[in-house]
């Protein structure tokens, strides 16, 4: 079985953030989509809650969910929220990527 992917206290902590401004669970999904300039992707969203077949891993207050089909790309990952002069963002560390972008919003396998 593929590792799940595992939140930074960063991470956790700016998601209940945001999701405490939106009186929102504090759940992030993160989903891989086609596209970008390297071939795939990340999403990230508020969720009320895992979908039925999701993986889930937590960190402090917060739950990272993920469906199956996303996790064979992103397995083993870290997700961290970063703040730098060219602004603040949520970064995906992913073992599986063999190719990126400048933006690091998109990966190819």
């Amino acid at each position: 079985m593929a590792e799940t992917p595992q939140l930074t206290e960063a991470a956790a902590s700016r998601i209940a953030w945001i999701a405490d401004k939106q009186g929102k669970p504090a759940v992030l999904r993160l989903s891989v989509e086609g596209g970008g300039c390297s071939g795939f992707q990340y999403k990230f969203e508020l969720a009320d809650g895992p979908d039925a077949d999701d993986l889930t891993s937590e960190t402090a207050d917060a739950r990272l969910v993920i469906d199956p089909v996303s996790l064979d790309l992103v397995a083993g990952s870290t997700v961290d929220y970063v703040e730098s002069l060219g602004g603040a963002a949520f970064k995906v560390e992913n073992p599986m990527a063999a190719a990126g972008c400048g933006c690091g919003s998109s990966f190819g396998v």
